[in-house]
């Protein structure tokens, strides 16, 4: 008898790529939003407002979809490592955030592939570094030296980046860590109660740290904050899961160097944040770096772009 063939993702089409780039600048615009935040609500208070309204908001759908929210003994153990490690990467970076621009932020936590990268090549045995992906290492990387090498940084700006820097960091180690246990779970069980648990642990430092709890409440922090909470924490979320359900995660990612455009671009005409040579030098070679790691497959962003320039 004759095996059945695989069954392959779905050629991704106009309307898929077109609403890719659209989640993606959503995603970008995400540390305009948390700076936007911050001036008037407390960094770690701002952090548990956040979840807060993300766990309301992914709960109604989770049971309007009529998704399982039961985890086991051991699925509590492993949700629980994982949520300590995510309260300390999302602290290190809205700290880290609030001492640097949200430009400067968005192209140190876009590292977050690069990191990843060299995690998964010593922890995963079938997840190797290939020729072009140390390419886009070294461009990703060299980005970096650009940005902490502006002679005009001040020491606010070098220990916010050094936060955002580690806290990325942070981030991608639990990120390979998830790569084991995520079989077991619903996707949105993760981002459901790795919220949960981190938010006592946000209000916490927001007791012991925040100066305020909340300064000034206008429409634009208002605004910014159910942005955090409902657009990219929750609709975000199930789009970007959905895609990458039906499409396959090689071409979804694919797209991810929009997000740092998106936030330098905004951080600039939103925030008028000054948009340096060694800023622009650093998301050109960043984004290089994401688009020379991601575009040596099949069925992505190239064969997207070559419709435009056959």
């Amino acid at each position: 008898m004759k095996p059945s063939p695989e069954k392959s993702e779905p050629r991704l089409g106009w309307g898929a790529a077109f609403f890719l780039v659209f989640l993606c600048i959503l995603f970008g615009a995400n540390v305009i939003a948390i700076k936007i935040t911050f001036t008037g609500i407390g960094i770690f208070t701002s952090a548990a407002l956040r979840f807060s309204i993300a766990v309301v908001a992914i709960s109604i759908w989770a049971r309007w979809r009529k998704r399982s929210m039961r985890l086991s003994w051991q699925q509590w153990r492993q949700i629980s490592l994982f949520s300590l490690v995510f309260a300390l990467q999302l602290s290190l970076f809205y700290l880290g955030l609030s001492k640097t621009n949200a430009s400067r932020g968005a192209l140190l936590v876009n590292l977050l592939p690069f990191f990843i990268l060299l995690l998964a090549h010593v922890f995963i045995p079938e997840e190797r570094i290939t020729t072009k992906k140390l390419a886009g290492l070294l461009l990703g990387f060299s980005g970096v030296v650009f940005l902490f090498s502006e002679k005009a940084l001040n020491t606010n700006f070098q220990s916010g980046d050094t936060l955002v820097l580690l806290a990325t960091i942070v981030w991608a180690s639990n990120t390979i860590y998830l790569k084991k246990i995520i079989a077991g779970f619903d996707p949105f069980q993760i981002v459901l109660y790795s919220m949960i648990i981190a938010i006592p642990f946000v209000l916490l430092e927001a007791y012991l740290f925040d100066t305020s709890y909340i300064r000034e409440l206008n429409i634009h922090v208002i605004g910014a904050l159910f942005y955090q909470g409902l657009v990219t924490a929750s609709f975000g979320f199930i789009a970007w899961n959905s895609m990458i359900a039906r499409y396959g995660p090689v071409p979804v990612h694919s797209f991810v160097f929009v997000m740092p455009v998106t936030g330098v671009v905004l951080g600039s005409l939103v925030l008028s944040e000054p948009v340096t040579l060694n800023l622009l030098a650093a998301l050109v070679l960043i984004v290089a770096g994401i688009l020379v790691t991601h575009l040596e497959y099949k069925n992505n962003l190239l064969i997207f772009i070559r419709k435009f320039f056959p």
